[in-house]
């Protein structure tokens, strides 16, 4: 962890990092597409993105019911190892390390609660470079299970010692509204993963916006932005 907040910030905004920070959505269906090939499965490459942001074994399962864990197992190691000759191509949307800055220094605890592999977040918090503006964050190794479950999203509040009720979580996808639901925190959307704010609204987010430079521009109105007057005025 990036600080000790937690005797200092009450309040803490979480971020889901694929999609919503990191331009890497559509390189992860890639990755899968490329990974069921190999095991001889035809799927649809836009039905593999509309699951991107589930945890793999849940995407796995939703796409291939009768997967044995053989290849299941085999799956998510083609999917890692494709996905890493793309780390060269990966970067942060525009304005992503101003948003973390921006929360960070109007005094919300900031959190990347990703349910990535260790290593690839480790590839998103370098392309970042949002050093002391990110006070926790968490990968796969951190969750029993993953999105929709909300597992991630607890382990990472923890970290940051901040309660649901006081946080918001960013996502781009309909599995970080769930998330954000199953335990009472609500999710401000983002569209640049490639889900629309139709889909996002009808699974609950309670703001979607564009992108992050678009959430930045109208921060002090958002629910971020709420969150940090409900901080002032204590």
């Amino acid at each position: 962890m990036a600080a000790d907040v937690k005797s200092q910030k009450k309040r803490g905004v979480l971020f889901d990092v694929d999609g919503t920070l990191i331009d890497s959505s559509y390189f992860h269906a890639m990755a899968w597409w490329q990974a069921f090939r190999r095991e001889g499965l035809d799927i649809e490459m836009s039905a593999i993105h509309r699951r991107v942001g589930m945890g793999g074994d849940k995407l796995i399962q939703s796409l291939v019911p009768d997967c044995t864990d053989e290849m299941q197992e085999d799956l998510k190691s083609a999917h890692g190892a494709v996905f890493s000759t793309f780390w060269p191509t990966l970067r942060p949307f525009d304005s992503a390390r101003d948003l973390l800055a921006a929360c960070s220094d109007a005094g919300l605890a900031v959190g990347l609660a990703s349910s990535a592999q260790e290593r690839d977040l480790d590839v998103s918090r370098h392309l970042l470079d949002a050093g002391s503006s990110i006070d926790a964050w968490t990968s796969s190794n951190d969750a029993e299970e993953s999105k929709p479950a909300p597992d991630i999203l607890v382990a990472c509040l923890e970290k940051l010692g901040v309660s649901p009720e006081d946080a918001v979580f960013v996502g781009d996808a309909v599995w970080d509204v769930k998330a954000g639901a199953a335990i009472g925190v609500p999710v401000v959307a983002l569209t640049c993963g490639g889900i629309s704010e139709a889909e996002l609204r009808d699974a609950g987010a309670a703001e979607v916006y564009d992108n992050p430079q678009h959430l930045l521009e109208h921060l002090e109105t958002s629910l971020i932005g709420k969150l940090i007057g409900r901080g002032q005025g204590d």
